[in-house]
C-alpha cells in the first residue's frame, strides 16, 4: 500500500510513522508512506496556503490551489488517475473499524490534512472522494487524526501483525469489546486470575472469553451489540444475566 499526505507540517508525523508496527510495516515494504508539504506546490515567495475567508469571519482558509497541485503531481508520477482522497475533518462520517478494514485493502490512498478555520471548500467537493472524521471533537490539525487512521488501517493489512489471530479477537472486529486479558502472576494482592483460563480446555476457555466479551460490549457499549452476530442462546444469557442483576 501506498499512503501520501498532504499537509502543512509534516514533521509531526516523523516520530509516530517510524514506531512500532508501522515502522516493520514499511521496512518490511509493506507500505510506504509519504508526507507531502502543500507549501511546496505554491509559486509565491512567501509560499502562502491560506487567505481571508470571502464573506469575512475569523481565522484564516486554506486555499485550494496547493491541494490540487499536489495531487496532480502524485497522480502523475504514481499514473494513478483515481484513488481514494480523504479529507480530514470534523464534518465527516465517523471513523471505525469497518471503514478502516475498507480502506486497508486499497493500495494506495491520500488524506489531506486541514488546519486553521478549515480548507476552500472546492476541495471538499471536487478533490476529496470521502470525509472522515474521529469523533465529535476538534484537533488542533489533520495530521494528529492522519497519525491515527494510518495506524488503524496498517495493522489490518496482511503480514504486518505477527499474529493474524490477533486480528479476529480485537475490540470492534466482530462488534464485540474484546475480553479481559490476564498474565503472570497468577495472583496479584488478593485478585486471582480466574480459574478456567487454568484449566487446559480451550472449548471452555474460548466460551468464557466470548462470554465476558458480549457482557463487557451489553454493559459499555450496547449500540455495538446490536449489530453483533450473536446466536439465540447467546442472546437468552444476556436476558438472564440482566435479569439476574436487577
Amino acid at each position: 500500500m501506498r499512503i501520501d499526505i498532504l499537509c502543512l507540517f509534516p514533521e509531526m508525523l516523523v516520530s509516530p510513522l517510524e514506531q512500532s508496527i508501522v515502522k516493520r510495516a514499511r521496512e518490511k515494504g509493506l507500505v510506504e508512506i509519504t508526507a507531502h508539504n502543500v507549501r511546496d506546490y505554491t509559486h509565491d515567495k512567501h509560499h502562502t496556503v491560506d487567505d481571508y475567508s470571502y464573506g469575512g469571519g475569523p481565522g484564516m482558509v486554506l486555499k485550494p490551489e496547493p491541494f490540487f497541485e499536489a495531487a496532480d503531481v502524485i497522480k502523475k508520477q504514481t499514473n494513478t488517475a483515481e484513488l481514494p482522497i480523504i479529507l480530514l475533518s470534523p464534518a465527516g462520517r465517523i471513523f471505525n473499524q469497518r471503514i478502516a478494514q475498507d480502506m486497508a485493502s486499497s493500495s494506495h490512498l491520500m488524506l489531506i490534512c486541514g488546519h486553521y478555520e478549515g480548507i476552500d471548500e472546492r476541495v471538499r467537493e471536487h478533490l476529496a472522494t470521502d470525509e472522515i472524521s474521529l469523533g465529535d471533537y476538534i484537533l488542533s490539525g489533520g495530521e494528529i487524526a492522519a497519525i491515527v487512521l494510518i495506524d488503524a488501517i496498517i495493522r489490518l493489512i496482511p503480514g504486518v501483525l505477527g499474529s493474524e489471530m490477533s486480528l479476529n479477537t480485537d475490540s470492534h472486529t466482530n462488534n464485540l469489546l474484546e475480553y479481559p486479558q490476564y498474565t503472570r502472576p497468577p495472583a496479584y494482592r488478593g485478585w486471582e486470575v480466574p480459574a478456567v483460563l487454568f484449566s487446559g480446555n480451550h472449548k471452555e476457555i474460548d466460551k468464557w472469553r466470548r462470554r465476558k466479551a458480549i457482557l463487557r460490549t451489553c454493559e459499555r457499549r450496547p449500540d455495538l451489540l446490536e449489530k453483533a452476530n450473536l446466536s439465540s442462546e447467546e442472546r437468552q444469557w444476556i436476558f438472564e444475566s440482566l435479569s439476574s442483576q436487577k
